[in-house]
């Protein structure tokens, strides 16, 4: 990488790669651009979520009040709170990135429009975060990292099923905090947790377009070789949070939750409702899918003590539980799928707007 000398720690800190670390991605967008989302009758439904997109139910939400201007420095695990906001900030300002690229090269103007809002959105959650950093004495530069930072291609259908599973498995992250901290309001180091609740809804419904989207395309759902990428990237997106928070047990004690439980709870509800789309999940009710995470996360920890402690043996017995990671994750995802069926397929959260059919009144989004 290329010396950065008038960066801020932070701001270097965002634009490594690692495998846990959130990325930017690009991809094949003269492909999307060719979907047709008219083939399997879906449109009237794009045009209804694009109106609940231009509603902007969260337009007046994210506005600060005076208990950020609070002295934070001596709250507990504040530079892993820190870090929480960093990773948070990358991956909102990620999403708002590739949907704005989206509007550049969709010529379809119902996709153009959905694109639009939800780049707004993550942009608004972006600054939203990047402001509490700032109160912090934090810097993270967003347009350094729009500039520089590296960009991972994927294919059309790896973005739409990577996407989907992140803003759901963001919903399930938040909703899980909200609820907790409702509870237990003694527990909440910071007020930003308290704007949660709002906050993930906007994440639940970008991932309800993305489910539209590829029930447009219904071979993204039913080939063969489509439904092992699906298991393949719910089983990495899972992975992920439970390794980066098996990391950092102490920011979730800090919350009064216990890391473990939490992220099960987090799993289980994400792999209930992504049952919406996909026609198979993982067996997150099997006792063998999270004693196999179990193991992945404790051989992960003592790799990077290894790591941590340095000597050329210690490296090579770290290189070797690393590939025990790798080991576990593979038996988790051989586990015999879930398959999807009318009983078991969600049916979308109580209260929140679902598609009413084809009969419904058109909103006027100036008028509300």
């Amino acid at each position: 990488m290329e010396q950065m000398p008038d960066l801020s720690v932070t701001t270097r800190h965002a634009l490594q790669e690692a495998m846990l670390t959130p990325r930017f991605y690009t991809t094949d967008f003269k492909a999307i651009d060719a979907l047709d989302i008219d083939k399997n009758g879906l449109r009237d439904e794009f045009e209804w979520i694009r109106e609940e997109f231009e509603h902007d139910y969260n337009k007046g939400h994210f506005k600060r009040n005076e208990e950020f201007l609070a002295n934070f420095d001596d709250m507990p695990v504040r530079q892993l709170f820190i870090e929480f906001l960093e990773r948070s900030c990358t991956a909102e300002f990620s999403g708002c990135i590739l949907y704005a690229e989206m509007v550049k090269h969709l010529k379809d103007p119902t996709m153009r429009a959905i694109f639009r809002c939800m780049s707004r959105d993550e942009g608004r959650h972006a600054g939203f975060l990047n402001k509490t950093m700032a109160d912090l004495n934090v810097a993270l530069d967003l347009s350094v990292l729009q500039k520089r930072k590296k960009y991972t291609y994927f294919k059309p259908k790896f973005i739409f099923y990577t996407v989907y599973l992140s803003e759901k498995i963001g919903y399930s992250r938040y909703i899980q905090i909200y609820r907790h901290l409702a509870r237990h309001p003694e527990h909440t180091i910071h007020p930003i947790f308290k704007w949660f609740e709002q906050w993930c809804n906007d994440e639940y419904r970008h991932g309800e377009f993305f489910s539209m989207l590829m029930r447009s395309q219904p071979e993204l759902l039913n080939e063969p070789a489509n439904r092992r990428w699906i298991r393949f990237f719910l089983l990495a997106v899972y992975a992920t949070m439970y390794l980066n928070d098996c990391r950092r047990a102490e920011f979730y004690q800090a919350l009064g939750l216990n890391w473990r439980q939490y992220d099960q709870d987090v799993i289980r509800l994400c792999n209930r409702i992504a049952t919406q789309v996909y026609p198979e999940t993982l067996p997150v009710n099997d006792p063998l899918f999270f004693h196999q995470l179990d193991k992945a996360a404790e051989y992960d920890s003592r790799a990077n003590a290894l790591a941590a402690a340095g000597g050329a043996i210690n490296q090579a017995q770290a290189a070797r539980l690393r590939a025990g990671v790798a080991l576990r994750l593979l038996a988790a995802y051989r586990l015999p799928p879930v398959p999807t069926t009318e009983a078991t397929k969600w049916r979308g959260l109580e209260g929140f707007p679902n598609y009413p059919g084809p009969d419904r009144v058109t909103r006027v989004a100036a008028a509300d």
